[in-house]
């Protein structure tokens, strides 16, 4: 399946006008990209980002990188008022399994975000020679008299506002430059969605970039989540399934969504 491929009426060539067959397709899927509407609607991408530009000014659209997503919302997106603080034994759980994944020697990655934060604060005090590279400042605060870790921060753009006000990440400009020269043996990374079929997804563009970024420079990739994350879709994608190594999560959910992601091929370690 292709995920940036549009919605069959717009393939083959509904009636509908174009602004509206773009908001249908945003309406459809939260996002849509330029060159995928270029091709679709049969004309130039000159085209497509003048129509999103003016779609943008009429408030309907929010304009991004490549193109464009809903204003609100897919009806996928885990609920915003859910807190980030939510399922906290649950994400200890997490975090230690995780955390006993690191050995002696390595470089990784964490990137912000509570389950991020508490792989951070379990990590073995015994641990030597470690190196953590990460753009969550809460998380390099948290780490910097551990005394067999060295600690490097991405640099970039403080983000604010989102669900978890505690928290302080670091995103573009300039958040992905250091992780371009970074060669890491495991990436953990935090979502807001994993679903069989849109794979790994976040709810914020600037940090799913920065989660693709840090992919790139990871030998393994291991995505660390509660069950509430499960079943849920983003609006903004970072991965497929067979990117990541393996799943940590708790066992909160259902066993009928655990088997849907066994059986796309995604390993998952339950804590």
């Amino acid at each position: 399946m292709n995920e940036h491929a549009p919605p069959a009426d717009l393939r083959r060539g509904s009636s509908l006008p174009r602004h509206e067959r773009i908001l249908a397709t945003l309406a459809e899927r939260g996002t849509v990209e330029v060159a995928a509407l270029a091709e679709a609607l049969g004309v130039s991408a000159v085209t497509i980002r003048a129509d999103l530009d003016a779609l943008e000014k009429r408030r309907l659209i929010r304009r991004i990188r490549g193109g464009a997503m809903a204003l609100r919302p897919s009806r996928f997106e885990r609920p915003l008022d859910l807190p980030s603080q939510s399922f906290s034994e649950e994400k200890q759980r997490i975090g230690a399994l995780a955390a006993s994944m690191v050995r002696d020697g390595e470089t990784i990655i964490l990137d912000s975000g509570t389950t991020s934060l508490a792989l951070a604060q379990n990590l073995s005090e015994a641990l030597t020679d470690v190196v953590v590279v990460t753009n969550g400042l809460d998380i390099a605060i948290a780490l910097r008299n551990h005394p067999g870790l060295t600690v490097i921060v991405t640099g970039g753009r403080v983000k604010t506002g989102g669900r978890n006000l505690e928290s302080s990440s670091l995103i573009s400009p300039f958040g992905t430059t250091l992780l371009r020269e970074i060669n890491a043996d495991i990436a953990f990374l935090c979502c807001a969605g994993i679903d069989a079929e849109r794979g790994f997804t976040n709810g914020n563009w600037d940090e799913a970039e920065v989660k693709k970024a840090m992919i790139d420079a990871a030998r393994r990739v291991v995505f660390v989540a509660d069950h509430a994350k499960i079943g849920h879709v983003g609006s903004a994608r970072i991965a497929s399934l067979d990117a990541a190594e393996a799943l940590v999560t708790d066992n909160g959910a259902p066993a009928a969504d655990i088997q849907r992601l066994e059986a796309a091929g995604l390993r998952i370690a339950v804590a």
